[in-house]
C-alpha cells in the first residue's frame, strides 16, 4: 500500500485540505500524518478524511507537534530520559497521538523509543560519519573507534533499553483496544534505542501482542549499513517476522537520507522490496521538503512498476 508522509509539505500550507490535495496530485490517496504536523492543519485533514478525499494509514509520534516546541523535533521528549518528568511528558504526548490516530481512522503509530542518554553528547554516529566522509571506512582507525563505541554502548545501554520496553508495554495496553499497531522504528544513529542487536529480542518479547510490530526505515538502516554497523539485507532478514511496514527513502552517501527512491542513492530497492515486503504493507514515502515534485513523480513511475511484483 503506497502512503505519503505529510513531512514533505506540512510547512507549505496553512490549510490541511490543501496539503491533502497536493499529495493527491502526486498520485497518492493515503497519507501518514507526520511528527511536526501543526495542530492548525488537523481540522482540514479531518475534513478531507470525512469527505473521502484522503485516507490516513498512520500517524508518526508526536502528532500534532508539541505546542511548546518550535520546528520539527520528534525526539524532544524521550521514553529513556533520566528525568522522570520528561519520560512522563513523552508518555502523555504519545497518548494524545494515539487519540489523533483513532480520530483519523489510522491503523498504526510510528514510535521513536529514545536513546542511550549517557552517549547522547558523545556524538558517536557523527564521529563515524566524519571518518567515512574522509575516506577512513574500513581502516584500522575506523575499526578501533567503532569497537570502542560498541563496548561503551554495551555497558551503558541496558537501563535505557529497559525503560523503552517498559514504555512500550504500557502504551500497548492503550493501543490494543483502539485497534492500533505501535510500529517501533529502526533508527539511524548508533546511540539510539532499540539497538540493532537488541531489536529482535524486544520484538520477540511482544511477538504475541497484535499492538506491537517493527517499522523499517530504508534510509535509517542504510545509513548504518554505510557505517559498517550492520548489513541492511541481513538485518531485514532478522526482523522480517515482526515487520509491519516501512518508511521509503533513499540515502546519498553516506548519510543524507529522506531522498526520493531511484535517484542515485544507496538503497537497493530492487532487491530488498520483493524479498521482504508484501503489497498490502504500508510503504510510506517519507521525504525531505527539499525533494522536488518532479523527482517524486519520476520515482513513483518506477516504484509502481516494482511494487506490482510484490506478492499480495
Amino acid at each position: 500500500m503506497n502512503v505519503f508522509s505529510t513531512c514533505w509539505n506540512s510547512k507549505q500550507f496553512a490549510d490541511g485540505n490543501r496539503l491533502c490535495d497536493a499529495i493527491r496530485e502526486l498520485g497518492f490517496d493515503t497519507i501518514e500524518a507526520s511528527h511536526g504536523l501543526p495542530l492548525s492543519l488537523l481540522p482540514g485533514i479531518v475534513q478531507s478524511v470525512e469527505e473521502g478525499r484522503i485516507r490516513v494509514a498512520g500517524v508518526h509520534n508526536f502528532c500534532p507537534a508539541p505546542m511548546e516546541v518550535t520546528g520539527d523535533a520528534p525526539d524532544v521528549y524521550r521514553f529513556t530520559s533520566y528525568r522522570a518528568e520528561e519520560r512522563e511528558r513523552a508518555m502523555r504526548l504519545t497518548r494524545e497521538t494515539l487519540q489523533v490516530a483513532s480520530t483519523l481512522g489510522a491503523r498504526y503509530v510510528v514510535l521513536h523509543m529514545g536513546m542511550v542518554e549517557l552517549m547522547a553528547r558523545s556524538q558517536a554516529t557523527r564521529r563515524l560519519q566524519r571518518l567515512v566522509r574522509h575516506g577512513y571506512r574500513g581502516t584500522r582507525e575506523y575499526a578501533a573507534l567503532k569497537g570502542r563505541l560498541v563496548r561503551e554502548r554495551q555497558r551503558k545501554a541496558p537501563l535505557y533499553e529497559a525503560r523503552a520496553r517498559e514504555a512500550l508495554a504500557e502504551l500497548a495496553e492503550l493501543a490494543r483496544p483502539m485497534g492500533l499497531v505501535l510500529a517501533v522504528e529502526g533508527r539511524s544513529h548508533f546511540e539510539q534505542v532499540p539497538g540493532d542487536v537488541e531489536f529482535p529480542a524486544l520484538m520477540e518479547a511482544f511477538r504475541d501482542d497484535p499492538a506491537v510490530a517493527y517499522w523499517h526505515d530504508f534510509g535509517h538502516i542504510q545509513r548504518k549499513h554505510n557505517l559498517l554497523l550492520l548489513d541492511h539485507e541481513q538485518f531485514l532478514e532478522r526482523m522480517q517476522p515482526y515487520l509491519f511496514g516501512a518508511h521509503v527513502n533513499d540515502v546519498q552517501w553516506p548519510q543524507r537520507d529522506h531522498r526520493a527512491p531511484f535517484g542515485g542513492g544507496d538503497v537497493d530497492f530492487e532487491r530488498l522490496l520483493p524479498r521482504f515486503f508484501r503489497r498490502g504493507m504500508p510503504l510510506t514515502w517519507e521525504l525531505s521538503p527539499s525533494v522536488s515534485r518532479e523527482e517524486i513523480l519520476e520515482a513513483k513511475r518506477r516504484w509502481d512498476a516494482l511494487t506490482e511484483r510484490l506478492e499480495p
